[in-house]
Order: structure tokens, then sequence, then C-alpha cells
């Protein structure tokens, strides 16, 4: 390994928008529970099916229907 490299002709990462971003969120224990109980099933982990999920509803433009009891 080198002491020092040269980086003055590099160039930026091209696919660096696509990467993932970490962001904190507050989930259900419901939620959770139903898809680690997925990831079993699956062999996928529960943090890749929830972005599968919430890239499909992106994707799609779903919209959440919400009715509230009066």
């Amino acid at each position: 390994m080198r002491k020092q490299y040269d980086f003055s002709r590099s160039v930026k990462n091209p696919y660096a928008k696509k990467l993932r971003k970490q962001v904190t969120l507050r989930l259900g224990i419901d939620v959770i529970k139903y898809f680690k109980g997925l990831a079993e099933e699956t062999w996928i982990p529960y943090q890749n099916l929830i972005n599968l999920y919430l890239r499909d509803c992106a994707q799609s433009h779903k919209k959440l229907r919400l009715n509230w009891a009066s």
C-alpha cells in the first residue's frame, strides 16, 4: 500500500445519487413484527422489504386513504 495517493484527476461517482441515505423512522411494533415475519419467509432483510414496499408506493403514486371513526 502506498503512503500517499494522487486524487487530483479523480471524478465524482455518477451513481452517488442512487445510493441510500440513512434516516430514522418511528415504526409501530406491529409493523416491524410484520416485516420481520415476512423477512423470515423470504430470506430478505426486513429493512430491504420495507424499502421495497415504500419504493413501490412511491413509484405507483399510491395515496394513503384514512377513514377516521366519528
